[in-house]
């Protein structure tokens, strides 16, 4: 019988077992630890390209704080011709809602039993619109959209502390959709400018404003790009962030709680969010602001040349280093440009001391500049660059826009018309017409192209909408008509058979 082994403490019994149990924990431990502080075995590695640190996602309540005040909510109202009469759809749709106790959705105004007229007596009933804006300066100046305020005959202002005020417009442009209007309100809070050359990318931003008329709605999201082109005079900035109908005015804020840009515009198939949303950079805006304030309206340059991009073959032909700048490919009779001595083939590298890196940006270097300012433009020509002095002219927004925005319609013919501007007159060299905007059925068949301008239907020159109007209205039905068109430089007849 083999010798009895001797007792040992307990601690001596279960030493093993813990320590292997310590050592197992200490392993399962270390392996669901993050990462994202580790340091790479390789020390050269971990030198050249150190790991990001990740951290979580922002915090937007204290953005909310600050900025939610100087918030505010703006509701239109005009008045619309476009009186239901009776046996309408909205009509119809009313008597529905009336039947079943259901309030009237926005803009639907109560008529009488008969469909009879508002209560002022006329045929014209009022429309209301919802949009957004934010305090710009403590004395009353808001800022929003041109188009939030477009045609508004009464603009009313309700603060987030539910103070209502009735506005006045102190001033509105169209091309960069930036309008100015006045409250008679004390303790405002107006929003801190922040500086759009520090977005970047990627950055995080909020919105405040009033989707769909729900006031004080906020969404955020990213930045997704710069300098986006979709407008004459603005380098739009697109973020993913919600922005819907009753957004537009609203500010959008970086995580410093100031204003980067006003939201504008969204990409949308469905009238609703779809990720993509742009924002006017808040210099822009704010440029534009004090000239509305000051002057109640913007004065930009011009010099007179239409232009197109330089591409990477055009570049080459000519023998340009790179394909940069603005390709001249007309320049008006008598423009600041002409009497420069700017010709149509040029490119123009530089103006007043700016690149042009792209076409797009002349338009918006020469629109801020003063008219009046004498600026150099250096212009390659013959593959060598030059210098030429221009004296900036001022930009009409009334005779760059069509006199009449709403277009004419000839069913018969296939065509739909719009007044020319007075700027496209002088370079076309013509005392009337219109521009084609669509054309289809026999129209298209005859080859009128979008574009094209008529002077001329039958015997009968064109010199407006009104005339066109008034000429294809007494045509005889069914018979072929002949349109006198100037494509270019080149006018021709054609033959168009209803």
């Amino acid at each position: 019988m083999s010798e009895a082994q001797p007792l040992q403490p307990v601690w001596r019994r279960w030493a093993p077992m813990t320590v292997t149990l310590a050592a197992s924990v200490a392993l399962l431990w270390a392996a669901v630890q993050p990462r994202v502080d580790a340091q790479p075995a390789n020390p050269a590695t971990s030198a050249a390209a150190p790991a990001p640190r990740l951290s979580g996602l922002p915090d937007f309540t204290v953005l909310v704080e600050e900025v939610g005040p100087s918030v505010v909510n703006i509701r239109t109202v005009e008045r619309v011709s476009r009186a239901p009469q009776p046996g309408t759809p909205d009509e119809q749709m009313q008597e529905f809602f009336r039947r079943f106790g259901i309030p009237l959705p926005p803009g639907m105004v109560p008529r009488g039993p008969r469909g009879g007229d508002d209560d002022e007596g006329s045929r014209e009933r009022r429309q209301r619109g919802v949009g957004s804006g934010f305090v710009f300066s403590a004395d009353g100046y808001i800022m929003t959209n041109a188009h939030v305020v477009d045609g508004a005959e009464e603009v009313i202002v309700t603060l987030s502390d539910k103070r209502e005020f009735k506005a006045r417009v102190v001033g509105a442009d169209k091309r960069t959709d930036v309008a100015l209007v006045k409250i008679d309100a004390t303790g405002l809070k107006p929003v801190r400018i922040g500086d759009v050359g520090r977005l970047k990318v990627g950055e995080w931003v909020m919105a405040i404003g009033s989707p769909f008329g729900l006031d004080n709605t906020v969404t955020a999201g990213i930045v997704s790009a710069k300098q986006r082109e979709t407008g004459d005079f603005v380098p739009f900035i697109q973020t993913d962030v919600a922005i819907n109908p009753g957004n537009s005015g609203g500010p959008l804020i970086n995580m410093r709680g100031e204003v980067v840009g006003i939201n504008s515009q969204i990409y949308s198939r469905s009238g609703g969010f779809m990720g993509i949303s742009f924002a006017i950079p808040i210099d822009e805006a704010v440029r534009v602001a004090e000239q509305l304030k000051a002057h109640g309206k913007v004065t930009r340059g011009r010099i007179g040349v239409a232009i197109e991009p330089v591409d990477k073959e055009v570049a080459e032909s000519l023998g340009l280093p790179q394909a940069a700048g603005a390709l001249v490919r007309g320049v008006e009779d008598g423009s600041p440009a002409a009497k420069a001595g700017i010709e149509p083939g040029d490119i123009i590298l530089r103006f007043d001391g700016k690149a042009i890196e792209q076409s797009v940006d002349l338009p918006r270097i020469v629109g801020n500049t003063k008219p009046g300012t004498k600026a150099a433009v250096e212009v390659w020509r013959r593959g060598a660059t030059r210098t030429l002095t221009v004296t900036v002219g001022t930009f009409d927004d009334e005779e760059a826009q069509p006199a009449r925005s709403e277009p004419a319609k000839a069913a018969p013919l296939g065509l739909t018309v719009r007044e020319l501007s007075a700027a496209e007159r002088r370079q076309l060299k013509v005392t009337g017409g219109v521009r084609v905007v669509e054309a289809s059925g026999p129209a298209a068949a005859a080859g009128v192209q979008p574009d094209d301008v008529i002077v001329g239907v039958g015997n009968q020159p064109v010199g407006s909408v009104a005339d066109f109007e008034r000429i294809t209205a007494a045509l005889p039905k069914g018979r072929p008509v002949t349109l006198l068109l100037r494509r270019g430089e080149w006018a021709q007849w054609v033959l168009v058979r209803p």
